[in-house]
């Protein structure tokens, strides 16, 4: 796995309204027709936020079974279901995202400032959570949106061992209003931070996609990317559909000679359960 980037891609998120962003992938069809582009891309995860039939977030429990399914029987992806929804979810809500039975989930390492709003993540919630993910055999995916969330997923394997799979992998999460800048000499700190062994990835949020993308390549990490977190490719030109930062990401990890990772390795890699 050393001479590939594992590309996560993030296509829908909880933030961003289809009204304001036409391209942005709501329904089942349009998450599956993604899912299916940005594989053919060089994605290997993909990074799931649903939304109900006003295109409004949901953690409907029968919609995300669906959709876990769909995504299953349509491509080979690692299914991913975020367990943090929108800022609004209860925190009930959120565990229950598990009983759909993803292959991994996302596990917020601490309370961070979301532009306007509080994104909660509390230690017990934390802990709760994490005991889930283990007893349910999901693999956690860190999410690391401050320098202080790195140190409370290292108490977090402290007292509770590792996560399910035996191998942890976090996601830088940088440049939202209220956490961590995304330039490389945060991303420097917050890697060298970081348990022993562990894998990780980078998210530029917004205009900070391209300084971390290429911060995250030298610095021998793996790649996040999709409309939950940038939805211009560049100044004045809006993303058309997800995929582009998907073959963005494979061409920039192409350059830096690791090339987007097979999907099979990257379940080996994260000690993926087959269901």
């Amino acid at each position: 796995m050393g001479a590939t980037t594992l590309i996560t891609v993030a296509p829908t998120g909880a933030e961003s309204a289809k009204a304001d962003v036409p391209a942005l992938p709501v329904t089942l069809e349009e998450l599956v027709q993604t899912a299916k582009e940005c594989e053919a891309a060089g994605a290997a995860i993909v990074h799931v936020h649903i939304r109900d039939d006003d295109a409004r977030p949901t953690l409907d429990p029968s919609r995300l079974r669906d959709t876990v399914r769909a995504l299953r029987e349509s491509t080979g992806l690692i299914v991913q279901l975020s367990t943090g929804g929108a800022v609004t979810d209860p925190y009930e809500d959120r565990l229950a995202v598990l009983d759909a039975e993803p292959d991994m989930c996302s596990l917020t390492c601490g309370t961070v400032n979301f532009g306007d709003d509080v994104f909660m993540n509390p230690w017990p919630f934390m802990v709760e959570l994490y005991q889930r993910t283990q007893e349910l055999e999901v693999v956690p995916e860190f999410e690391l949106f401050d320098l202080g969330h790195i140190a409370a997923l290292h108490r977090l394997l402290d007292k509770h061992g590792l996560p399910y799979g035996g191998h942890v992998h976090c996601d830088l999460v940088m440049g939202v209003p209220g956490g961590m800048p995304g330039d490389a000499r945060t991303l420097v700190a917050a890697v060298e931070a970081l348990p022993d062994g562990a894998t990780w990835s980078a998210t530029g949020v917004g205009r900070t996609s391209l300084p971390v993308m290429f911060a995250a390549l030298s610095a021998g990490g793996h790649l996040r990317v999709g409309m939950e977190d940038t939805l211009t490719l560049a100044k004045g030109t809006p993303v058309t559909a997800n995929v582009q930062l998907v073959e963005r990401a494979a061409a920039a990890a192409a350059l830096a000679q690791r090339p987007s990772a097979p999907v099979r390795d990257a379940r080996a890699l994260l000690g993926i359960k087959r269901r």
